[in-house]
């Protein structure tokens, strides 16, 4: 039996939060396995986490942002795999068994799922089984992304955990990728298995009470300087990734007419 936790941080949205805890339900995962961090929230959201049996439950008196949250998260529970995640995607049947599993066979210590993103305007759990089954040997050796990362204890213990800045506002899962490039750790994107993801709900959240913008934290220049890297290397870093994901994209579509990376516009999958 795997021997694992889940964690992810709350600011208000708490209709979201109750989707996402729902379908853990739903599929069978043990909210005593599940971290959750409540970042001062002022709506519903601290009255119904009361009423779930969660493994762990911490409530902040600030907003601390998502690095200090995570790390609370993550320490609450410690488990051979941690995975965290964002308060609003949707889980599917077999999800985590899936991505541990693909995580194994891929011989890669921080996974992340395939998602759709968008308007929850379809059949999930339909196209999920079906999507997995069809892509479960697809990995994007390299990729990863924050809405849901699943990781591997001996990660914490090489790289650390997240900037616990909470001024960063979004960037310390670039700076956490960061460390784990450094330190040659593998990471990958698999289709075995799909999460949809309504959009960074919490995170804009999270800045809006402070009065940034999607694009500030994220962009500036002080948080870049953290990387160590001139702006040429960034930008031609940023180059090499994006000709890698359309490559990517490219071999998925010719062979599966899908990819791992879809969103809903006008009813339809577009993917990436």
């Amino acid at each position: 039996m795997t021997d694992y936790s889940i964690t992810f941080a709350c600011y208000n949205q708490v209709d979201y939060t109750r989707q996402c805890v729902d379908s853990l339900v739903r599929h069978g995962n043990d909210l005593a396995r599940v971290a959750v961090v409540d970042n001062a929230s002022s709506d519903e959201t601290a009255a119904y986490l009361a009423t779930k049996p969660f493994g762990a439950h911490v409530a902040n008196k600030a907003n601390l942002g998502c690095g200090v949250a995570w790390n609370q998260g993550v320490l609450a529970l410690q488990t051979e795999w941690t995975v965290v995640m964002n308060n609003d995607v949707i889980v599917t049947a077999g999800w985590l068994e899936a991505l541990v599993d693909a995580a194994k066979r891929f011989d890669v210590p921080v996974v992340s799922p395939a998602l759709v993103e968008g308007a929850l305007d379809y059949d999930l759990d339909t196209f999920a089984a079906d999507a997995s089954a069809k892509m479960r040997d697809v990995a994007r050796i390299g990729a990863r992304h924050a809405v849901c990362l699943c990781v591997h204890r001996s990660v914490w213990e090489k790289v650390g955990y997240f900037a616990a800045t909470p001024g960063l506002w979004g960037y310390e899962d670039t700076l956490f990728f960061h460390h784990l490039d450094r330190a040659g750790i593998r990471t990958a994107i698999v289709g075995a298995s799909w999460l949809h993801h309504y959009g960074s709900i919490t995170v804009s959240a999270m800045k809006q009470e402070r009065g940034l913008s999607d694009k500030q934290g994220l962009g500036a220049r002080d948080n870049y300087r953290l990387l160590g890297k001139s702006t040429l290397q960034r930008k031609w870093d940023k180059f090499q990734r994006r000709r890698q994901e359309e490559r990517w994209r490219e071999e998925e579509l010719a062979r599966y007419g899908m990819t791992l990376h879809g969103e809903r516009k006008g009813g339809q999958f577009v993917w990436r």
